[in-house]
């Protein structure tokens, strides 16, 4: 599927073409440089999964809408708050021809995911304290914008959390039978387009990768990412225990991906560099203050582990 709206600017694409490489940035360049190095709040872009069969879709629906308490608001502008809407969503989007349900225990995981998706789940947030309304507006214009006249989509705002973000369902295949792949470069693409609607509602909104902002890419699969939100992880109070031996025993811990780090940390310090060099040609002060700062106070290179150790010390001077 082909995305519209422009991709935002990337420093680490910019930094790595060499001598080929422009010798000055644009507008809207210098405008996501500015944002970065102000550390402008990152949107969040999520695919959590997604029905492969019309029970699947319909219980989404019901979590979504809790079951009737909240509105879901449909790509023909309703909004419905039943308590089974589910069912009738999965109706009308012609999902009742599809398998209704799928026995996945007598599925190997290989075989469970070659099932086809009937739907993709996609999440939209903010951090804390952003206004809710607003993300839910710029979320309809994402929606509307990626998926209109072709893809079916209803979506929810959530405000239970500090968080909010808006759950947005998406059928896999377009009314012409042409399905939704999403890839990296899509997830890429969708993030920039939300913080472009954001920014259009007056929230500051950027999207750049996690390693040109200092953070070490996250790999969590999404119910472990849940878990550890709701604090009932148990793979994360695994890791604590070791970690807690670990420290009381006194060993010392060798991380593989270490050494990964310490280079792309290396990468992304000559990428910005590199940058700061083109706008300081370009006579943009201000804004090479900014970005030699940003670099000054990049914090140091942790792993999750070391991070975790941090954290618990932290917590044992509080206590």
């Amino acid at each position: 599927m082909k995305t519209r709206g422009p991709m935002e600017f990337d420093v680490v694409s910019y930094g790595r073409r060499g001598p080929t490489a422009p010798r000055f940035f644009n507008r809207e360049q210098l405008a996501q440089l500015s944002r970065t190095a102000r550390r402008t709040p990152e949107v969040m872009v999520k695919v959590t999964g997604g029905g492969r069969d019309g029970h699947g879709v319909a219980a989404h629906f019901d979590y979504i809408g809790r079951k009737g308490k909240l509105e879901i608001e449909t790509d023909d502008g309703q909004l419905l708050a039943e308590r089974h809407l589910g069912e009738r969503l999965v109706d009308d989007w012609d999902l009742v021809l599809y398998p209704t349900r799928i026995d996945r225990g007598r599925l190997s995981k290989n075989q469970w995911r070659r099932v086809p998706k009937l739907a993709h789940n996609i999440t939209l947030s903010m951090p804390a304290r952003t206004d809710a309304q607003k993300v839910l507006t710029a979320a309809r214009a994402f929606a509307r914008e990626n998926f209109a006249l072709r893809h079916r989509y209803a979506l929810a705002l959530h405000t239970d959390t500090p968080h909010p973000h808006v759950h947005l369902t998406v059928k896999a295949e377009s009314e012409e039978g042409e399905r939704l792949y999403v890839r990296k470069a899509t997830l890429r693409q969708w993030r920039a387009d939300f913080a472009r609607h954001l920014r259009e509602q007056g929230i500051e909104a950027n999207a750049t990768p996690r390693a040109v902002r200092w953070q070490r890419p996250s790999h969590k699969r999404d119910g472990q990412f849940r878990a550890e939100q709701r604090g009932v992880s148990t793979v994360l109070r695994q890791r604590v225990k070791g970690i807690i031996k670990d420290v009381l025993s006194g060993a010392k811990v060798i991380e593989a991906g270490r050494t990964k780090l310490d280079q792309t940390r290396e990468q992304m310090t000559a990428d910005w560099k590199r940058s700061l060099g083109v706008v300081l040609a370009q006579g943009q002060q201000g804004l090479a203050l900014q970005i030699a700062r940003f670099i000054k106070k990049m914090p140091p290179v942790q792993t999750d582990r070391e991070t975790l150790v941090e954290q618990l010390r932290a917590q044992g001077r509080t206590r």
